[in-house]
C-alpha cells in the first residue's frame, strides 16, 4: 500500500496520484501540521512530471531552456546584481547575452531538435520577465510554433495579477514566484524600491503592494490551473526566522512546492553572509510540513539549457556536440523499444 503523500491526489478517471519522489516523503520537522490536499488533472501531473524543477525523479530524465529576453526590471533588491554580458558566472540575472524574440524563437527551435530531452521553455530574466514587452512577443512566437508543448515563467509577482490572463492565453502552466517576505518590515530590508504604475515606492511601503499583489497573484494563479512554485532567498538575521510563515502563507493559497535559496552575497548584501548547508536544510524541514520542499536547486542562470546538473550554456562545443550524440542515440534506443 503506498504511504499518503503531503498532496492527496484523488484517483479517478480524470486525477492521477503524483508518484512518490526520493527525498519528499514524511517531513522531517516534528511539527504538527494538517496535510494540505489539493487535486491535479492529468495534464497537470504530466507537466509535474516532466519538469525538472518540479520533480526530483525529473531532474535527470528532462531538461528546460531559459530564454534571456528580459533585461528590465521593475525592482531592486539588495542581493540582486544583474550581467547581460557574463559568461562564466552561475547564479540567477546573468546571461552570456540578452537575445530579441526572433532570436530566442530560433535558439529555441534549433535547441529542441538537437536535445529532444528538453521539455520545458521558460523566462527567468535577466530582469522581471512580466516588466519586459519582450517576454510576451518571445512567447507568442514559441505558442504559434510549438501549440500543445507547456511554457514556464518565473516572476518577482509585482505584476502578476494584471498580466495572469495574458499568460495563460499563451500556453503558461508552470510558474515561479519570488516571495522573500510576507512581512513588509521584513521585505522592506531586502527589496530597497519597487516602481509600479509609473511611482517609485521605496522600502516597507513598496513591500506592501508588492507582498498584497503577489498572494493575491498566486491565488488567482492557482485557481486557473497554473502550478505554481515559490522561489524564498533565504537570509540569515533577515528572513531565516521568518520562511515558515511564507511557507503557512502561500500552503493557504495551493502552492505546490516551495524552493529555499541560500543568498549569494553580492550588492547591497556583498558583506552579508550566505547561510551554511545545515541552516538551510533546517529552514527547509521547518516548511515541509507546509508546502512541499525542492531540494535539487542549482540557482540556474539565466540563459541556462539542459539537465539542471548538467547546464549547456557552460559546456564546450565539443562537450556539447557528445551531449547531442547521446540524446540521439537515447532517442532512437527508445523508439525501437517501443516497436
Amino acid at each position: 500500500m503506498t504511504k499518503k503523500r503531503d498532496i492527496n491526489l484523488k484517483k479517478d478517471s480524470k486525477v492521477a496520484a503524483i508518484p512518490k519522489e526520493k527525498g519528499m516523503g514524511k517531513p522531517r520537522n516534528t511539527n504538527k501540521a494538517k496535510k494540505q490536499k489539493y487535486t491535479f488533472d492529468k495534464t497537470q501531473y504530466r507537466i509535474i512530471a516532466e519538469h525538472p524543477c518540479y520533480s526530483e525523479r525529473a531532474r535527470h530524465k528532462f531538461g528546460r531552456m531559459h530564454l534571456a529576453v528580459a533585461p528590465n526590471c521593475n525592482i531592486q533588491c539588495n542581493f540582486c546584481v544583474r550581467d547581460f554580458a557574463c559568461v562564466n558566472e552561475t547564479r540567477p540575472g546573468v546571461t552570456a547575452e540578452v537575445l530579441t524574440p526572433s532570436q530566442a524563437f530560433d535558439k529555441a527551435k534549433q535547441t529542441l531538435k538537437e536535445y529532444p530531452f528538453i521539455k520545458v521553455i521558460g523566462i527567468a530574466g535577466p530582469g522581471e520577465p512580466l516588466a519586459n514587452e519582450e517576454t510576451f512577443k518571445t512567447m507568442e512566437l514559441l505558442r504559434q510554433e510549438f501549440p500543445r508543448r507547456p511554457f514556464c515563467m518565473s516572476t518577482n509577482g509585482l505584476l502578476l495579477p494584471e498580466k495572469l490572463a495574458e499568460l495563460i492565453r499563451l500556453g503558461v502552466a508552470t510558474l515561479t514566484v519570488t516571495i522573500n517576505a510576507v512581512d513588509p518590515e521584513i521585505q522592506g530590508q531586502i527589496c530597497a524600491h519597487i516602481v509600479y504604475e509609473g511611482k517609485v515606492y521605496k522600502k516597507a511601503k513598496g513591500a506592501r503592494i508588492q507582498i498584497k499583489n503577489q498572494l493575491a497573484g498566486v491565488e488567482a494563479a492557482v485557481k486557473a490551473g497554473l502550478v505554481v512554485k515559490i522561489n524564498t532567498v533565504l537570509i540569515p538575521g533577515i528572513n531565516d526566522k521568518h520562511v515558515v510563515e511564507i511557507a503557512k502563507a502561500v500552503r493557504k493559497r495551493g502552492v505546490y512546492i516551495m524552493n529555499i535559496m541560500p543568498l549569494i552575497p553580492q550588492g547591497a548584501f556583498a558583506t552579508q553572509r550566505a547561510p551554511t548547508p545545515k541552516e538551510r536544510q533546517a529552514a527547509q524541514d521547518a516548511c515541509e510540513p507546509y508546502v512541499r520542499q525542492m531540494r535539487h536547486c542549482r540557482q540556474c542562470r539565466s540563459d541556462a539549457y539542459g539537465y539542471i546538473d548538467q547546464d549547456l550554456s557552460q559546456m564546450s562545443e565539443e562537450r556539447r556536440k557528445m551531449v547531442r550524440i547521446e540524446a540521439k542515440a537515447k532517442q532512437i534506443f527508445l523508439k525501437e523499444k517501443g516497436n
